[in-house]
């Protein structure tokens, strides 16, 4: 089938990418919606703006639509607008979404889907979670911690790239402070530095972080895609 994947940078938006291919579909287009606020409850937010680097490396075309409201009903017209053109655009007969457990996203996206005829593709629905984030690792997938903002998640996890070693320590803190390990609830924000899927990894330059003592944010304030040769 083929599909217009929900983009956000963020591990499991890639993942699906990665799974939906494997599974046989053609992902002909990414859409990314750049939320306005962090206060968005359906789009992800830190380090957004960057997912022009992924999409280059693997050389899939994306339409990004800058979201004017945290409204949940002014961002899913804007969704709307974007697989609208995507429909036009590259003939895709369905969205991608990377969505694990959060009913309320997959009810919303479902809606816009069949008021435009599309169907939905949810290749990480339910997995377990302990199980996934192995898999992500064992498939190469590299990313960081973009923010944290749960019991349990300090500073120090800011910026930090994930290893086995880290998921083993992630793994008894969630179980400790009863937080989602695929961070699902919103617990923490990841984004993607290389994965089978890019031709180069992407490279952070420069970056900030804020931390309040609860909440914390990692911004990439300047990244290219490295050179391999």
């Amino acid at each position: 089938m083929n599909l217009a994947a929900l983009f956000s940078g963020g591990k499991d938006s890639t993942f699906s990418i990665y799974e939906a291919q494997n599974q046989g579909h053609v992902v002909k287009c990414l859409v990314t919606i750049l939320a306005s606020s962090e206060d968005s409850h359906l789009l992800h937010h830190p380090n957004v703006a960057l997912t022009s680097l992924q999409a280059k490396s693997m050389k899939i075309p994306q339409i990004t639509i800058a979201a004017k409201s945290s409204d949940t009903k002014a961002e899913l017209e804007n969704l709307k607008e974007a697989l609208s053109a995507a429909k036009k655009d590259y003939s895709i007969e369905g969205i991608l979404h990377g969505g694990i457990l959060s009913e309320f996203q997959k009810t919303k996206f479902e809606s816009v889907a069949k008021d435009l005829g599309l169907r939905v593709v949810s290749p990480l629905w339910h997995k377990d979670q302990s199980q996934y984030m192995k898999s992500l690792l064992d498939s190469g997938f590299e990313f960081i911690i973009t923010s944290v903002s749960s019991d349990g998640l300090d500073k120090s996890w800011l910026g930090k790239k994930i290893t086995k070693d880290d998921l083993a320590k992630l793994e008894q803190l969630s179980k400790k402070y009863k937080f989602n390990l695929s961070f699902e609830g919103g617990e923490a924000e990841t984004f993607v530095v290389n994965c089978p899927l890019f031709s180069n990894p992407i490279e952070v330059q420069d970056s900030s972080i804020s931390w309040d003592g609860y909440r914390g944010r990692f911004e990439i304030v300047r990244a290219k895609i490295k050179d391999n040769a």
